[in-house]
């Protein structure tokens, strides 16, 4: 999906799910779910609270063994009420399950936190208003962004980890009065780590208004006196190209260009025969590149570029470094599912 995403024009409304019979959300219910629940799937209702929504091929992607085992136990999550899904109409073929966090789900984790459940600003209506929301193809575009990434980590080349992975929301909330990304994540290869924000082009946005979102990311570096780059994803290769003429010209009139590091790729360099693509491939090419050079650098390779760049902070550091004003006492979950072995039901594990 990653190289093909489904455009919103596409999605109308969703499909009622077939009836299938679940459990109250009651104190026994509650209780028979502290035995049941393993931490993998703590972590799937965490992720779900953070990113909103996560289709059934994310979900299992990033945290199961394959297909199978993820559907069955997605099936007994939404049947305990953990979890619930829609399925969105499309023109062509058959859309894959939407799930967002239910009310049993949000309970665990409001009483993990100390919270009740209004205190933790859940409401059912405002999370399943997903299903019909104009933005529900680019949350969903977003999300597949990071979890190829989350995918690409669990396999064999266990050097790679995604350490960081912030919502829309999130950043809206820490730098909203400055710059809206579509997220922010810290990428780690080896020794090598880089972080960034994300600015994910569906090719419905004006490209004078993407460029123009430059300004305030320079505010922010001055703001918080952190560099830190900004990776720019659009759907084809000419979209691209038309990107970076804008984009090198507002940059350049930038009081200080270099404190906005900005590499772009397009959906359309990724090897759609390749196993496991993801932004992690060498598809990135720099703004600021040298006339005539065209060599498109992994996305680790983007901190060698950038020698200004300070490291960035620790993978056991969940806070980026951002103002002080701007810092919330929460933090997002962990981007790497829990390893699988927890005690739990022998179903979907």
């Amino acid at each position: 999906m990653i190289t093909n995403p489904t455009k919103q024009r596409t999605l109308r409304g969703h499909q009622p799910t077939r009836p299938r019979s679940r459990v109250s959300n009651s104190v026994q219910h509650q209780a028979m779910l502290a035995g049941r629940l393993t931490p993998r799937d703590k972590w799937i209702a965490r992720m779900l609270w953070e990113h909103r929504v996560l289709t059934s091929h994310q979900i299992t992607e990033m945290a199961f063994p394959s297909f199978r085992s993820g559907r069955m136990r997605l099936r007994e999550l939404y049947t305990w009420g953990v979890v619930d899904r829609f399925q969105p109409f499309v023109t062509v073929g058959t859309a894959p399950m939407h799930y967002v966090l239910a009310p049993a789900g949000a309970a665990v984790l409001a009483a993990e936190d100390g919270l009740d459940v209004k205190e933790m600003g859940y409401r059912h209506d405002r999370v399943f208003g997903i299903a019909h929301s104009l933005r529900l193809a680019h949350t969903v575009g977003v999300n597949e962004w990071f979890a190829a990434l989350v995918a690409r980590a669990r396999h064999p080349q266990q050097v790679e980890a995604l350490t960081a992975w912030w919502s829309e929301n999130r950043c809206a909330k820490h730098f909203g009065d400055l710059v809206k990304p579509d997220g922010y994540g810290r990428w780690r290869d080896g020794h090598q780590q880089i972080e960034w924000f994300l600015e994910f082009d569906f090719g419905t946005e004006v490209l004078s208004k993407l460029a123009g979102k430059l300004a305030g990311y320079a505010a922010l570096a001055q703001a918080s006196g952190i560099t830190t780059p900004l990776l720019i994803w659009l759907p084809t290769s000419r979209r691209e190209a038309a990107a970076r003429r804008l984009l090198a010209q507002v940059w350049r009139e930038l009081d200080d260009p270099h404190a906005v590091p900005v590499a772009t790729a397009a959906a359309t360099l990724l090897d759609p025969a390749s196993p496991r693509p993801s932004p992690a491939d060498a598809v990135w090419l720099p703004l600021d590149a040298k006339l005539g050079s065209s060599r498109r650098r992994l996305l680790v390779e983007l901190s060698e570029v950038w020698h200004h760049l300070l490291p960035p902070s620790s993978s056991d550091d969940d806070e980026v470094r951002a103002p002080e004003s701007s810092r919330q006492t929460s933090s997002p979950p962990a981007p790497m599912p829990p390893s699988v072995g927890s005690p739990g039901p022998p179903a979907g594990s």
